[in-house]
């Protein structure tokens, strides 16, 4: 006797090279699942379980989408002629000393609307979606004042309203220090005001610092990461990109979710992320794009057993690559990840630097049937080719959507909905 309807899942998948990336990056024996109520409910069933949509794969590879764990993608203007200004030999700091760099998008920031930074953000969301990224992690930190950081951050939450994606946002309490301020002062007006503001509107569950030699110290960086933990607030922090404050090893003392760019740690820095389980966190959009020289200590994280996670750092000065795939290409090409521990890093690992990695990230029974489908040989492919690959279709919560408009295909049973 058939099965009613109410016991019919949304939607069953079948036929597709299902790599989970729950363990590690290797093709699964099953080539089916079910979903319910947007969730993974059964991997490995028989094709002819009921369903209200059927969806044949056809052999093409699923993967769970891409979590892009550390991007600043919500800001207004950008910085071409900084660009060129690196072109022809100029560094970074210089470029900061002289009141470019995070500043000039500061006044941006401060000069547009909360409906203006959403208009302008929001296609870059849609490219990171189409391109297979369910996850995005948004930043703040071109506000430096209470009032621009609020506004920052509330356009960051409208963007989640916008987009089928599971936005995080992310308070980026010491970015910088703005032009002709008292540092005492503004790092205790983050500590007494901003940050209780943040937590009052629910805005963000996390923190981060850049603790840099141009940017926040390390004695700061804790004090802001205290007043935080107090407020019930997760940490991340920005370390060791430029050059190496102890940061890395104070953040993972502090208990951060992971240290991000890491370009000068060294074996202890290493040692403090392995012994306290946080995710080193590499962005070779930013190492490319300021052409650095200096390596991440790959093989070291490697043999300490540190979580590898990868991201777009998506940003208009520093990193301004809207592409996963582009982020999987770098990182295997300049950082010489293989291409598995480059599929991890953009999925379960991205995913554990959000402390998110029992929800996304893989593809397991209970997760959001968060996936994306590719017709490529295998995901070292996308470390290979670099342009040129697109996924048929992005599944959020088990709808497909369209990703320049996001609007969700609904196909008859039986039918293909890409």
């Amino acid at each position: 006797m058939p099965a009613s309807h109410d016991k019919a899942c949304e939607l069953l998948v079948h036929n597709a090279r299902i790599h989970p990336c729950v363990t590690d990056g290797k093709i699964a024996s099953e080539t089916n699942f079910t979903v319910r109520g947007g969730r993974i409910a059964a991997i490995g069933v028989d094709d002819a379980v009921p369903a209200h949509e059927r969806f044949d794969a056809k052999g093409a590879l699923l993967l769970p989408g891409f979590v892009d764990c550390h991007t600043h993608l919500c800001y207004a203007g950008n910085r071409m002629d900084e660009h060129a200004a690196r072109l022809e030999g100029a560094s970074y700091a210089g470029i900061a000393k002289r009141g470019g760099g995070i500043h000039s998008t500061v006044a941006a920031v401060a000069a547009a609307s909360e409906d203006e930074l959403i208009a302008e953000s929001l296609p870059r969301l849609e490219a990171l979606v189409a391109e297979g990224a369910t996850t995005v992690e948004i930043k703040s930190g071109y506000g430096l004042t209470p009032e621009n950081e609020l506004k920052q951050l509330r356009a960051i939450r409208r963007l989640g309203e916008l987009s089928p994606a599971r936005i995080v946002p992310t308070f980026l309490a010491l970015h910088a220090l703005p032009a002709n301020a008292d540092r005492k002062r503004y790092v205790k007006t983050v500590i007494e005001e901003t940050l209780p503001a943040v937590v009052e509107e629910k805005l963000a569950d996390c923190v981060d610092v850049f603790c840099e030699h141009m940017a926040f110290t390390v004695e700061e960086m804790r004090a802001v990461f205290e007043r935080a933990r107090e407020l019930g607030l997760a940490c991340r922090a920005h370390s060791d990109q430029l050059s190496n404050l102890g940061g890395t090893r104070a953040a993972a003392g502090l208990s951060a979710r992971s240290c991000d760019h890491l370009e000068y740690s060294q074996d202890a820095d290493v040692q403090a992320l392995a012994d306290t389980g946080a995710v080193a966190v590499l962005l070779p959009g930013a190492f490319y794009f300021l052409r650095e020289k200096q390596l991440p200590p790959i093989d070291a994280l490697r043999k300490a057993g540190v979580p590898i996670a990868i991201a777009s750092d998506l940003n208009p000065g520093t990193s301004p690559i809207a592409s996963p795939l582009a982020v999987l290409h770098l990182a295997s090409t300049l950082f010489r990840l293989t291409p598995e521990e480059a599929l991890l890093g953009l999925t379960r690992h991205g995913a554990a630097a959000l402390a998110l990695e029992e929800k996304v990230g893989g593809l397991a029974v209970g997760r959001r049937a968060d996936f994306t489908l590719w017709d490529i040989p295998g995901p070292e492919f996308f470390c290979y080719q670099l342009g040129g690959i697109q996924p048929h279709a992005v599944y959020i919560e088990g709808k497909a959507y369209v990703a320049d408009k996001f609007s969700p295909r609904h196909s008859r049973v039986g039918g293909n909905p890409v």
